[in-house]
Parts: structure tokens; C-alpha cells; sequence
């Protein structure tokens, strides 16, 4: 029975992705920041998942992760699905700084927290769900790509410090396209939206069998296959809009 701690929980990928390791027997460790959703998870299943109200913004994270884990026995694997991100073209500094502290410092001190927890108990499987907007800076949202970015580059120096010491820790990055979650249900239409429920069983896959690096699905793979041939000064020029 594998141990599964998730962070982003409470809504989106990260509780579409619960529901599935519950299906599977595997037990859980659920945490996010609405306690409410937290219990009516754990109440589709209380012999499988224990939950841990926990913000990643917050210095106190990683004592609610330590805690998490211990209630639950031990993890064997992390799953980081916590972020934020919105179309901000008006450059609100208040927007580019949340996303930048949910999404940078917050992933730093997760990513931190469970690196140090699997360095410590004989390694395990560090997997978070960034997304393919780290491939090129998007000008509809500059912190979220630029943030999504950063985890992308944090995760290969991460194993690449695992490789240098010789810790037995596995590192996937699983990057969606868009999705049909709350994140971006205040947002204007996005093309190629995919269902949450359709990425969650991919990426259930992908925990069960392990790769390194996932772009879902095979139209945005092609996409960002194309994305990266593209020259910075022709980039620059795009008028890539998200149409209302």
C-alpha cells in the first residue's frame, strides 16, 4: 500500500488526484488551506486518508507536513499541486506578488521540507505539477510563468544535488496544459481546456509509473515542441491574447 502526501488538496488536480489514490487503496495525507474541504475528503474514506490544514506561504509548512506524515505512517511519495495564477495583463503588483510567494517561495519550502524528509528515511518519489507555461514567458501572466519556470529549473538542480550525494530519490515533473479547475474558472476561455478528471487519471499513471518529465497531453506536448524553436526576438513579437 503506497503512502501519498498531497498538497493542493482541497480543490483542482490535487483533489481529483486524492479521490484516485483513494480508488486504488493507497492511503493519503491530504493538505491544503480549507479545512472544510479537507474533512469532506477524509470522509469519503477514514481508514485511508489523514489530512493536515497547511499553507505554504506559511513558516510553520513544514512542521505541518512533518506532522502529516508521521499520522500517516511514513511517505512514499510527495505530490506538490499548490499554486496560483491569473491573466494579468494591467501587471496588479498585489497579483504578481501572491503568485510569486505561492508559487516560489512557498514551492521552495515544500520542495525543501520533503527532499529533507526523503534524504532522511531511505528516499521515496518527489512529484509536483508545474505546467507548460514555464516553456516561454506568456505576457498574460508573467509571475505564473515566470514562476512555473523556476520550479521546472529547482526540480533538475534537485536531482541533480540527489545524484551528487547519492540519495535514491525519484523526481517527476508533470506539466498540464490548461485544465478545468477552479484556478482558472474566473478566467476568460482558454483553448484546449482539458477535464480535470482526464488529467488526474494521467497523471495516476505517470505516480504509478515513474518518468521524469510529462507534458499532458500530446497536443501540448506538439505545442511546446514547437514553442521552443521559436527565436526569443520572434516571441517577443507574438500577440499571443486569451480571448473572452
Amino acid at each position: 500500500m503506497k503512502r501519498i502526501v498531497i498538497v493542493g488538496a482541497t480543490s483542482g488536480l490535487g483533489l481529483a488526484t486524492a479521490r484516485l489514490c483513494i480508488r486504488e487503496g493507497w492511503r493519503v495525507g491530504a493538505a491544503g488551506r480549507r479545512i472544510e474541504a479537507l474533512e469532506a475528503l477524509r470522509a469519503e474514506a477514514p481508514g485511508q486518508v489523514e489530512i493536515e490544514p497547511l499553507d505554504v506561504t506559511g513558516d510553520d509548512a513544514p512542521e505541518c507536513l512533518a506532522r502529516l506524515i508521521r499520522r500517516l505512517g511514513g511517505m512514499d511519495i510527495y505530490l506538490h499541486t499548490a499554486g496560483i495564477g491569473s491573466r494579468n495583463t494591467e501587471l496588479r503588483p498585489s497579483v504578481e506578488i501572491d503568485t510569486l510567494r505561492t508559487n516560489g517561495e512557498g514551492f521552495v519550502r515544500m520542495m525543501t521540507a520533503a527532499f529533507a524528509y526523503f534524504r532522511d528515511n531511505g528516499g521515496g518519489q518527489l512529484a509536483v505539477i508545474s505546467s507548460i507555461a514555464g516553456t516561454k514567458g506568456l505576457g498574460s501572466a508573467p509571475a505564473y510563468s515566470a514562476t512555473k519556470r523556476m520550479q521546472n529549473t529547482y526540480i533538475d538542480a534537485l536531482e541533480q544535488l540527489a545524484r551528487m550525494e547519492g540519495y535514491p530519490i525519484r523526481f517527476t515533473d508533470i506539466r498540464p496544459g490548461f485544465v478545468a479547475t477552479p484556478l482558472l474558472a474566473q478566467e476568460p476561455r482558454y483553448p484546449m481546456l482539458m477535464k480535470t478528471e482526464t488529467v488526474a487519471r494521467r497523471i495516476l499513471q505517470i505516480l504509478k509509473k515513474p518518468r521524469r518529465r510529462v507534458v499532458i497531453d500530446r497536443r501540448y506536448a506538439l505545442l511546446v515542441f514547437f514553442w521552443r524553436l521559436i527565436p526569443q526576438g520572434i516571441w517577443a513579437r507574438l500577440k499571443i491574447r486569451i480571448r473572452k
